[in-house]
């Protein structure tokens, strides 16, 4: 039963996402909660950990849930549901590319979509920035987790105006899990 579930759960993640990985989270989250899979904070740690890892953020996150409930056989199911919809659907475009993309309807459409994946990743951040903090209703704020958010955005823009580059994501990956290590290494028990 749990297989069949991770295949309709995911193939639906895999349907109606737009936009990569980020802004998937949002559906991702909705099918996780919908399904009692996972609560909150391992949620967070799971978008925490698919983002460190090698390989697109929603393939990841589908192979970690996959596993936690199904074993090997439930992240295969996962991961092949999450991409099989995308995978049929390049297909079909390279099939039908030239006249797909320049009908003016199916233009107007993918441009309306931009602002709304915008809007949806904005929005993903602001929620997990909000819940980590502690600034969502209800919960108390979150003094490291605020200190954290204030101190790597200070690296990412400092460092474009300091050094007149942006620093690689690669590097703020490891420096956010460096600062995750010393701020909250205690908390949990090898």
């Amino acid at each position: 039963m749990i297989y069949l579930e991770l295949l309709l759960g995911f193939l639906e993640v895999g349907l109606f996402s737009f936009g990569g990985g980020y802004a998937a989270i949002p559906l991702i989250r909705d099918v996780v909660k919908a399904h009692g899979w996972l609560e909150d904070d391992a949620l967070a740690y799971m978008i925490a950990v698919s983002e460190s890892t090698p390989g697109p953020l929603m393939v990841n996150m589908a192979t970690y849930v996959g596993s936690i409930k199904g074993g090997i056989p439930g992240a295969v199911i996962a991961t092949t549901a999450v991409v099989l919809p995308a995978f049929i659907f390049i297909i079909l475009i390279m099939v039908l590319l030239k006249k797909f993309m320049q009908n003016r309807f199916v233009k107007a459409a993918m441009d309306g979509l931009k602002p709304c994946i915008t809007g949806i990743i904005l929005s993903t951040g602001i929620m997990m920035i909000a819940g980590n903090a502690g600034l969502l209703p209800g919960e108390s704020v979150n003094i490291p987790a605020l200190c954290l958010t204030a101190g790597l955005s200070a690296v990412y823009f400092g460092s474009g105006a300091i050094i007149k580059k942006r620093i690689s994501p690669i590097a703020l990956i490891i420096i956010s899990a460096l600062a995750g290590v010393i701020v909250y290494g205690n908390r949990f028990s090898v």
